[in-house]
């Protein structure tokens, strides 16, 4: 038996998706072999192209780290949807098309001509995906969002941050990359879907609409939101933000080793596995210590910590105390920085990271598969397009002449090479 080049090679997928959760989506397709053709509108393109990192600290539209990540396996062209004849080219491709995924504000693609029910009219059996802030309905959904704004309505900002401050958010991008995870799962719920439905009549298969509300999978996620949510629904209490100083129990924080830091979790039940990892010296055996109430004894914590515990893990790199916590059933772990993990054994050996030659940014190591499937693995087949680069290729396999493409560039109304391959 021959094995696919990837889980979802004959997909295709009409990518009209920017920054980061739309094109996250449309990303995990297309790196489990999905045929994906992202639209961009010049002269600028999708709008990551202008967000960092870049290599060297130089801003450059084809050098963005974030844009080369979220765009790896797709092929691109660029079509400004507000001139009047690229419906024609519209049309085509969305014939074209098994699912197409957009990421405009509500109502936006409907004025690009772009929208669901135009295009499941020209193609009845599209899945058609809309990823917007709070959905394609309800009261806030012309409402502008970002990162920040669905951490903090999602509700367990409220909870990050010092007491005595206000709620702070932790860094990075992770509510907008969930929201890209969950979309691709729900296109691919409503692809299969549409394997085993058929419309009644003529015994074709159905497509549907699938409404994405960034927010919502900020609801739903386990990010402790679920777990909060859910709790408050029991007990009616409110998460809080912990109070600066104090005792949680112990060893249970980041800890200072020779060469770094490492997190350690062995307060409580996990307290007598901490004393056997530092040898079960005599002074931590004694009855007291086996007494619940010492967990949230401030000045017996000061005594584990300062006599027994920061000696024993000062003289230790990071990697002789993990590998002793771990031999004793410790929870722990290192406090890594990117270069740590850029040449983490376990990362390495499991093919975590891909690297590719990209025609602008060079050579770049990506981060790879979020898992493996040994009957049809993940593979890196092409870097992220240049802005337009399969303009003219595309069109082609879409039944347009050379001459035709020329026309269209010479318009405006595409950009990319129109000379023909």
């Amino acid at each position: 038996m021959n094995m696919p080049e990837g889980a979802l090679t004959g997909l295709k997928v009409l990518d009209f998706t920017h920054y980061v959760a739309g094109p996250y989506c449309t990303k995990l397709l297309a790196d489990y072999g999905a045929e994906v053709i992202k639209v961009e509108r010049p002269p600028h393109g999708d709008g990551a192209r202008r967000m960092g990192p870049y290599p060297g600290d130089e801003p450059h539209p084809e050098k963005s780290a974030q844009f080369l990540h979220l765009n790896t396996n797709k092929r691109g062209i660029a079509v400004d949807l507000k001139q009047t004849e690229a419906a024609a080219v519209v049309e085509r491709i969305a014939s074209w098309a098994d699912v197409v995924v957009e990421s405009y504000r509500p109502g936006v693609a409907d004025r690009l001509g772009i929208g669901y029910e135009r295009l499941s009219s020209i193609n009845p059996t599209v899945v058609y995906t809309s990823i917007s802030n709070f959905g394609q309905t309800g009261p806030y959904r012309d409402y502008r969002g970002s990162e920040i704004v669905f951490y903090g309505m999602g509700g367990e900002m409220h909870s990050t941050g010092l007491a005595d401050r206000e709620p702070l958010k932790l860094g990075g991008n992770v509510g907008l990359y969930q929201a890209g995870a969950v979309a691709a799962v729900a296109t691919m719920g409503a692809v299969l879907a549409g394997s085993f439905w058929t419309d009644d009549e003529t015994d074709v298969a159905t497509g549907q609409h699938v409404d994405v509300s960034i927010l919502e999978t900020q609801l739903g996620s386990v990010d402790r939101r679920q777990s909060a949510l859910l709790a408050y629904q029991y007990t009616g209490e409110l998460s809080h933000r912990p109070a600066s100083g104090g005792s949680g129990g112990y060893p249970n924080a980041v800890y200072p080793c020779s060469d770094g830091y490492l997190q350690i979790n062995g307060s409580r039940m996990y307290f007598p596995r901490a004393v056997a990892m530092l040898g079960n010296p005599p002074e931590l055996t004694e009855e007291r210590w086996k007494d619940p109430s010492s967990q949230g004894d401030g000045a017996m914590q000061e005594e584990f910590e300062g006599e027994h515990f920061l000696p024993w893990i000062l003289e230790k790199t990071r990697a002789e105390a993990w590998r002793s916590a771990q031999q004793n059933r410790v929870l722990s772990g290192p406090i890594n920085t990117m270069a740590d993990l850029d040449v983490d054994p376990s990362f390495n050996s499991r093919g975590v990271f891909a690297e590719g030659d990209h025609p602008v940014a060079g050579h770049m190591r990506y981060p790879g598969r979020p898992f493996i499937m040994n009957g049809s693995p993940w593979r890196l087949r092409r870097t992220a397009p240049l802005l337009g680069q399969h303009t003219a290729e595309v069109l082609t396999e879409l039944g347009y002449s050379h001459a035709e493409i020329g026309r269209l560039g010479d318009a405006g109304v595409i950009l990319g090479n129109t000379e023909g391959n």
